[in-house]
């Protein structure tokens, strides 16, 4: 077990770099190898389950001077979004191989797809908070190269903008880990259970998580990003990415650390304000990447509803919303992809009646905008009822009457999304577009099929999410 947590990312981390070597003997077998190792930190996680869920896990310790330490524990909230995060990588590899096959620049960007997942599988898996941050920064530099990946002036703007803010969040959040450090005199986590931290570290770690998961007023990097491939942006909105922030924030504030009762209130109002904001842009926009992106931004904000309300049923509803809304997410932004690559336009004023001519592709978008809807049998249904119950049983009913008017902004942008591009009737110069390649359409269609499957097995995930949350012991109400 201890030899499978270390495989499980350095794996995809070393063998990233061998890929612009393979390159130079066959593109296809560096694409072939991308998945391998991303299914490689699959399958490594997917066989630490059986000890996470025995309360038992792997675990791997070298210590270091000075209160830091080289350590990985593969407990249950690590393996849940490690087999989230490297499941959905893995697809979105399959549907890069015909997205970008006649792009520039594909060795880097296999390398930093590959290092990108890998860095995530560090950083869950860690139990230092300085190696924490060395992922997370590892995490930012792949990103800034994938945004920027067609290296237009303005995509290369933008690729600076989301760096230098996902960044600056980051310095941030280590001057706060600093503050941790002089308050217990260690960095590793599994030294410093149930420790109670001072607000000003707090606020220092909150200013870290906010800007990379994209939350109001750190948001507007992400939307901005769209001008990335279809595929990253699906793995940074929807996956990886943008998780990164609301699993620090479970890590920390729910897994490990006590905070003052204060921060409780604080954040789900925070959540709710990027909640609405984000939605409203969301309805005004007509870049369908950018709507889909303000999407993001807004269920993100449920994330951290259901996380900080620190109650159970919030929690386990918040871990099941990161599953839900990274396969539905995921699913959206490859349809969006394929319609782009297809037609080369985002603008939906510009589409109509697609349905008749990419009928799976209109399927496939249509399940996954029920899911992030909420609406049932789908997973997002059961993720976001748990999230709005949890937030009525900590008292905070107005609270959840914000979330609900959110949910209904959602029904509203995105069947307006739909409506634009896959009814009506075609403008001219589409009439003869086609459904995108197979790899393509069936990653899409995957994903849908998944939310799907998500919602109709709800039991299975639901338990691994109860189980996870009992090892916390008492730090919840």
């Amino acid at each position: 077990m201890e030899e499978l947590l270390l495989l499980v990312f350095l794996i995809p981390i070393i063998g990233s770099f061998l890929l612009p070597l393979v390159a130079k003997f066959s593109e296809t077998l560096r694409n072939v190898l991308s998945l391998v190792f991303v299914l490689s930190a699959f399958a490594c996680s997917a066989a630490l389950v059986p000890s996470a869920m025995a309360g038992n896990p792997a675990s791997v310790h070298f210590w270091l001077p000075m209160g830091f330490s080289f350590g990985f524990s593969a407990d249950g909230l690590a393996v849940f979004m490690a087999l989230i995060a490297s499941f959905v990588g893995a697809i979105i590899v399959i549907y890069s191989f015909t997205y970008i096959e006649h792009s520039d620049h594909k060795n880097v960007y296999y390398l930093m797809v590959t290092l990108f997942i890998g860095a995530m599988m560090g950083l869950v898996y860690s139990t230092n908070l300085i190696f924490i941050y060395i992922f997370w920064e590892i995490s930012a530099i792949s990103c800034w190269q994938l945004i920027g990946y067609y290296r237009e002036p303005e995509h290369v703007l933008r690729a600076d903008k989301a760096f230098l803010m996902t960044v600056f969040g980051a310095l941030v959040m280590l001057a706060g880990f600093v503050l941790v450090y002089q308050q217990t005199g260690t960095f590793d986590i599994t030294e410093m259970q149930g420790a109670e931290l001072g607000n000003a570290a707090v606020l220092l770690i909150l200013v870290g998580l906010l800007s990379k998961s994209a939350t109001l007023p750190l948001h507007t990097w992400l939307p901005d990003a769209g001008v990335a491939p279809s595929p990253v942006t699906s793995l940074l909105h929807a996956a990886v990415l943008v998780k990164i922030g609301v699993y620090a924030f479970a890590r920390f504030f729910i897994f490990s650390f006590n905070v003052d009762p204060m921060w409780h209130k604080v954040v789900p109002i925070v959540a709710a304000c990027s909640a609405i904001v984000s939605a409203g842009a969301a309805m005004v926009e007509y870049d369908i990447k950018r709507i889909i992106a303000y999407s993001t931004i807004s269920q993100i904000a449920f994330i951290f509803l259901g996380l900080s309300i620190n109650n159970k049923i919030g929690v386990a509803g918040g871990l099941l919303y990161i599953m839900m809304h990274s396969l539905a997410k995921g699913g959206l932004f490859l349809c969006a992809g394929v319609v782009e690559h297809s037609t080369h336009t985002k603008d939906i004023r510009q589409l109509g009646g697609l349905i008749r001519t990419m009928p799976v592709t209109a399927v496939a978008f249509l399940i996954c905008a029920f899911s992030i809807m909420g609406l049932p049998p789908l997973g997002g249904f059961f993720s976001k009822y748990m999230v709005v119950s949890g937030a009525v049983f900590a008292d905070s009913p107005w609270i959840a009457t914000v979330f609900i008017f959110g949910t209904l902004m959602t029904i509203i942008y995105l069947m307006r999304v739909f409506n634009a591009v896959f009814l009506g009737t075609s403008p001219a110069k589409i009439v003869d577009i086609h459904e995108g390649s197979r790899s393509m359409v069936a990653s899409a269609l995957s994903l849908a099929v998944f939310s799907l499957i998500g919602g109709l097995l709800i039991y299975y995930p639901s338990e691994f999410v109860q189980t996870v949350i009992a090892q916390i012991g008492g730090l919840l109400s």
